[in-house]
């Protein structure tokens, strides 16, 4: 009976054990997982914060141009409109024309009031007539160029413009200064014509200042591209009274155009001007491009307003945790195979190697590669 009943309890005795046993692989299998995923976690934790610093990424980029506000410096009705919205212009191209008859009128009238002081002190106008149109001419040329020139010298030391551009606008600037000082020189050599009587004579002086002011103002009703470029926002039409100083288009400049990434304050201890950036475009998906970086910003502003003269601003993510702050580099772009889709205001994202490793490198390389794959689906 005993045999029998041990018989029985054997099987119940040797299911405990497999039971036991299986639990004790499962938890095995459980300890090995865990550990392996710990592994993946530390691995992927040291990968962040060594790629943050040495290989710095951010969705933060803005394509970014020269934008000049066209306001007329006369005012009056609008009789043409040259160019239509989002049009490609050239330098000096004329964009729209304020109703020149008032102005016209007044050269007239200061023309016969020179000639007329001349006649009271016996002394030949008509070439200084000409010279001093030639003076203003020379001069409402020199300040577009000078202002445009400027702008591109200034960032010079920035890499923003290339070599090619800062010598052109250097030798813009010459030339538009050169043809000034003949303007005034040919203007002198007329009122030497004039004899000392003429131009001493109070008469004669004022008649010359007014006729000055009268052809500056007509030259004005002509306004112009300051550079090569394209003209937007122009939604005005024949007829709209143009006041003085007050926007009637924008143009922006497609010279000087490059990408300002916005990168959080602790990643950008590692970056140098020159540092190799990969970006994507959003309007180019797909596709991968080169750059260098120029400049990284040294403030930023604290509220929204990014206009000329105040400092840039950033967005700002909000949560439970404080995001650092973030600063603004300037990258350089190629030209030629960005050409035409540079826009101001489009996004980028931008990927830097500042640092020599070759594996972060490398892994950096395929991340942005899966990022403009992926710019094709959002």
């Amino acid at each position: 009976m005993t045999q029998i009943d041990e018989t029985r309890d054997k099987p119940l005795e040797d299911t405990i054990i497999e039971k036991a046993s299986e639990e004790n692989q499962d938890e095995a299998l459980v300890r090995k997982l865990t550990l392996r995923i710990g592994i993946v976690c530390v691995v992927l934790f040291s990968w962040y914060i060594a790629s943050d610093r040495l290989t710095p990424y951010s969705s933060q980029a803005k394509v970014r141009a020269n934008i000049v506000p066209i306001a007329p410096q006369v005012a009056g009705f609008v009789t043409e409109v040259d160019v239509a919205m989002n049009q490609i212009v050239e330098k000096d191209q004329v964009l729209l024309r304020i109703d020149p008859d008032n102005y016209e009128l007044a050269v007239r009238q200061a023309e016969a009031d020179l000639e007329q002081a001349g006649q009271n002190v016996g002394a030949t106008t008509a070439d200084v007539s000409v010279a001093q149109a030639s003076l203003v001419e020379a001069r409402a040329r020199l300040q577009s160029t000078e202002a445009r020139s400027n702008r591109i010298i200034a960032i010079e030391d920035t890499g923003v413009a290339t070599d090619a551009e800062v010598d052109r606008a250097k030798a813009n600037l010459a030339s538009a200064q050169a043809r000034v000082v003949e303007a005034e020189a040919r203007l002198e050599r007329a009122k030497e014509a004039l004899g000392a009587a003429g131009t001493e004579n109070p008469a004669i002086v004022a008649a010359i200042s007014r006729l000055e002011k009268a052809q500056l103002d007509l030259e004005r009703s002509y306004l112009r591209a300051p550079d090569v470029g394209a003209v937007t926002n122009a939604r005005i039409y024949k007829g709209y009274y143009a006041n003085v100083g007050a926007p009637l288009m924008t143009f922006i400049s497609a010279d000087n155009v490059w990408i300002e990434g916005y990168f959080r304050e602790n990643n950008i201890e590692h970056i140098d001007d020159g540092d190799e950036v990969e970006f994507v475009l959003d309007a180019m998906p797909g596709r991968v491009h080169r750059g260098t970086i120029s400049s990284i910003g040294y403030g930023v502003g604290d509220n929204n307003n990014s206009s000329v003269g105040k400092l840039s601003t950033s967005e700002q993510a909000t949560g439970w945790l404080r995001d650092p702050q973030r600063f603004p580099v300037i990258i350089n772009v190629p030209r030629e195979d960005t050409r035409g889709y540079l826009r101001e205001g489009g996004q980028a994202d931008v990927i830097v190697y500042a640092g020599g490793n070759f594996l972060l490198n490398g892994i950096a390389w395929v991340y942005i590669r899966i990022i403009a794959f992926l710019s094709y689906l959002y």
